[in-house]
């Protein structure tokens, strides 16, 4: 902190006058500040990948896989057959986790459902022991 004693008083008396002297302070975060800069390309410089690429293949459907809908109103649909809740979903899920291969579980979701009610689907699913869970989309436009 500094302090400058003295002043320009005709009184002759003098005043302690206590300011913060902001000069080194901002001499310091514009040093940092070009640190950073200078620094942050080498500290962000990541392991090259190859990341992969978006595909849409169309689901070839076999008898044997789950199909579950949930319509916006937060109601579960499998196979055609209205759920009570999601305890039912869990019995039937079970059963078909025993089998060999085990199916595949589909989800359509309606557009307007909320996330809550997919997301109970796919942990009741998970407790049931279904290795494989899949979303049903309708494909984007070509245009």
């Amino acid at each position: 902190m500094s302090m400058s004693v003295g002043g320009g008083d005709s009184d002759g008396e003098d005043q302690v006058m206590s300011e913060i002297n902001t000069t080194p302070l901002v001499d310091i975060m514009l040093v940092l500040l070009i640190i950073f800069l200078i620094t942050s390309p080498v500290v962000l410089h990541l392991q090259k990948i190859n990341l992969p690429a978006e595909e849409n293949m169309p689901v070839k459907t076999t008898p044997e896989d789950v199909n579950i809908v949930v319509n916006k109103n937060g109601e579960f649909w499998l196979n055609q057959t209205k759920l009570a809740d999601t305890d039912a979903l869990f019995e039937l899920l079970k059963k078909e986790a025993v089998k060999l291969p085990q199916p595949v579980v589909h989800v359509r979701g309606d557009q307007d459902t909320r996330y809550e009610f997919v997301g109970k689907v796919i942990y009741t699913a998970q407790r049931a022991g279904i290795q494989k869970v899949g979303f049903i989309t309708e494909p984007p436009d070509k245009a």
